[in-house]
């Protein structure tokens, strides 16, 4: 059985061959980019942080390891657990690659998402 691969990448670094998949995990389209300017295959607005929670975490490195305690928590509720068990097929059918706007995509949502895919988080 091949290990599940699952990428983060910022919205607009360019796609890649081994990207497979690629989906967005932000509630709102990102200032600034337009959409034929990306290449995208889903958006998964349903998996983004509750506004609360995206508002107090604000991407601060310090508060990352209790807003992803949190999150985790977010993504037990009866939505989210359905569009993460769509992930999980995709991530299961090949590569896939989270999408975010964040300027450090290794302390966002889609690495915490990552890390719940592939079984380190």
């Amino acid at each position: 059985m091949q290990p599940t691969v699952v990428r983060v990448a910022r919205l607009t670094d360019p796609a890649g061959p081994a990207d497979g998949t690629r989906v967005l995990v932000e509630r709102l389209w990102p200032r600034g980019t337009t959409r034929t300017a990306v290449v995208l295959d889903g958006w998964y607005r349903g998996l983004a942080p509750s506004d609360d929670l995206r508002t107090w975490y604000g991407h601060d490195p310090e508060r990352f390891a209790e807003f992803a305690e949190r999150y985790r928590a977010e993504l037990l509720e009866p939505d989210c657990a359905e569009a993460l068990g769509r992930l999980r097929e995709l991530a299961a059918a090949g590569p896939l690659t989270l999408l975010t706007a964040s300027g450090s995509p290794s302390i966002s949502q889609a690495a915490v998402l990552a890390g719940l895919l592939t079984g380190e988080g």
